[in-house]
């Protein structure tokens, strides 16, 4: 059993409005790869939100009370902020510096998924411009690969992935955000290991292993390489969901 990881090189920029399904095709030629039923494709959350005009440029942002308040405590900027805010369920942390949010997507967070490095629109440099996680990941990722489908005829699963931090470890890991035709989870309770032993507890979380994974060949920063092609993946591909990754708030000991 093997499992291979292609980076597709030479990615062009995204814009508002791109297709990124075709772009993603037309990249695929050139390290001569071909899609096959079971191949999945791992996508950065930044192409996603860009195609999708995700954008936001800060002098449109009026803070809130509310706003004021958290930039107060944490010493960022008002209007980041808001935005914040507006894209949460809940502030969970807030300290000087860090802000960790119960994203309104389900997930804990830094700052609500929001992003300010490379985001510039247009090749402009500002550091006005900041970019939204996507507003439906799991149904970003089923339309790129309802597309990647219909034009080649193969069965396979694509993922969005963002960088997350942690609450028990330090530094950042590729992090399943939306995901569609492949697991969120494995449940192997009940089947038994190599000494007979039957599993109560273990269920595997595949998307956040093939994620960390790509987010290796990806990188955190100007290596420019924001789609991943996987071939081998251990696991049945079938229907799946951000929903499966997110653990219950009665389960959760570090709220």
């Amino acid at each position: 059993m093997s499992l291979t990881l292609t980076p597709l090189q030479n990615f062009p920029l995204i814009k508002p409005g791109d297709d990124l399904a075709g772009m993603i095709l037309n990249t695929l030629k050139l390290p001569s790869l071909q899609l096959e039923t079971g191949d999945i494709l791992v996508l950065t959350q930044k192409i996603v939100s860009k195609a999708e005009g995700r954008l936001v440029h800060l002098t449109t942002v009026t803070p809130s009370p509310a706003a004021l308040e958290l930039a107060t405590k944490t010493g960022k900027d008002p209007r980041l902020a808001e935005l914040i805010l507006r894209e949460s369920n809940a502030v969970l942390r807030a300290r000087p510096g860090s802000v960790i949010v119960e994203h309104r997507l389900g997930f804990v967070c830094a700052n609500a998924g929001i992003d300010q490095s490379n985001v510039d629109e247009n090749g402009a440099t500002s550091s006005e411009w900041v970019l939204l996680l996507p507003e439906d990941p799991d149904k970003s990722a089923a339309q790129v690969r309802a597309k990647l489908e219909a034009t080649t005829g193969k069965r396979i699963g694509v993922m969005i992935i963002d960088s997350h931090g942690r609450a028990w470890r330090i530094g950042t890991v590729g992090t399943a955000i939306g995901l569609s035709g492949l697991p969120g989870i494995v449940d192997l309770r009940g089947t038994t290991d190599l000494s007979g032993y039957t599993l109560k507890i273990t269920v595997v979380g595949a998307a956040d292993e093939l994620a960390a994974a790509a987010s290796l060949l990806m990188g955190q920063a100007a290596e420019g390489t924001p789609v991943v092609h996987v071939r081998g993946f251990p696991y049945p591909l079938r229907e799946g969901s951000l929903k499966e990754l997110l653990r219950p708030k009665d389960q959760d000991m570090f709220r």
